[in-house]
């Protein structure tokens, strides 16, 4: 976590000389999203669009609801496609398409696109200018409907249902906007999405918020494919767990696996950091301990990946009611959109 960042969650009190900059912030923000909404359906536009995004600056969990969404809504009988920044990749040229099939380098198009294709074998499409991705995706796969992983801020896009994911552990730091504070937009923009999405505690949210929780299910290691419960002792008596980590809000992953009964050494790096074998030579990684990291990091992992590199590997529970809601609510988005 960057400095900047432990401020606005420490709430430190030198954030205030930032304020004017923040009301300036959050006015063009607030403009800028009247004028979205403002905005009639592109006629190229034939099928709903889903915004899974967040209000804050770093993670939420808003990619792992991306991907138990699209899921969901191929149990359900659709046909999703998926769009996404790329954030972290550098492909050079835009748009991209990304299968999971041929070994798509999460360096040029960043390790969520990645994770996201290789969970739910969706077509994937990135791009820094959602709507160029949009646009190429609904020109080369047959899709019934687009699932937006971020976006909410990316006001030129179009977009017939938003969903808000708030971190439960983190919330909205010291309330203001950046770049005194985290948020990108200010808390009443709750009021707007249809649905507001909590990871962990919603007990300090605004009423009817869905709660999710990120459920631990098992450890895969990234050499062999060797999956291990993550339930009771799943390593060797006397092992330390090396938790390694390039994302927004860590301190979720090395709880998790605190829970376990091992000692856990932490080695934080930044958001979407891309790996190499000498970082973790010279994080001092011991080699004959266990080094446990994400689904997202371990997508650039794999290439060097030895054999007491393992991932962890999650699951999602929402409400089946939020579920059933949301599936009619998509249902009535294509019966519009046609």
């Amino acid at each position: 976590m960057s400095f900047l960042e432990k401020a606005w969650y420490r709430k430190a009190g030198w954030l205030t000389l930032l304020w004017p900059l923040s009301i300036c912030f959050q006015l063009l923000a607030s403009f800028r999203c009247w004028l979205q909404r403002i905005h009639s359906r592109p006629q190229y536009i034939s099928v709903p669009i889903i915004v899974v995004g967040n209000i804050t600056a770093g993670g939420t969990g808003k990619t792992p609801l991306t991907i138990a969404l699209a899921l969901h809504l191929q149990e359900k009988g659709f046909q999703p496609g998926i769009i996404s920044r790329g954030y972290g990749g550098n492909a050079g040229s835009y748009p991209v398409a990304v299968d999971a099939n041929t070994n798509p380098n999460p360096v040029k198009v960043g390790d969520e696109a990645v994770m996201i294709a290789a969970a739910t074998g969706c077509p994937v499409v990135v791009d820094p200018d959602r709507n160029a991705a949009l646009q190429h995706l609904l020109t080369t796969n047959k899709i019934d409907l687009v699932l937006s992983d971020d976006g909410l801020q990316h006001y030129k896009l179009y977009r017939d249902i938003e969903i808000a994911v708030v971190d439960g552990q983190r919330l909205f730091g010291n309330g203001m906007c950046f770049p005194a504070g985290p948020l990108r937009e200010p808390v009443s923009r709750l009021d707007s999405v249809d649905y507001v999405v909590v990871n962990g505690d919603n007990s300090v949210v605004p009423f009817g918020a869905i709660a999710m929780e990120i459920e631990p299910k098992a450890f895969v290691n990234l050499a062999s494919g060797e999956k291990r419960p993550f339930s009771g002792a799943p390593f060797n008596i006397g092992s330390t767990l090396q938790a390694v980590c390039g994302i927004g809000n860590p301190e979720r992953f090395f709880s998790v696996l605190e829970k376990l009964p091992y000692p856990v050494d932490r080695f934080s790096f930044p958001d979407h950091f891309n790996f190499t074998a000498n970082d973790f030579f010279n994080a001092g990684i011991d080699e004959k301990q266990p080094v446990i990291m994400t689904e997202k990091d371990a997508i650039k992992c794999t290439s060097f990946a030895k054999n007491n590199y393992w991932c962890l590997q999650i699951g999602l529970n929402l409400p089946d009611s939020f579920l059933n809601e949301f599936t009619k609510k998509v249902k009535d988005s294509i019966n519009v959109s046609d």
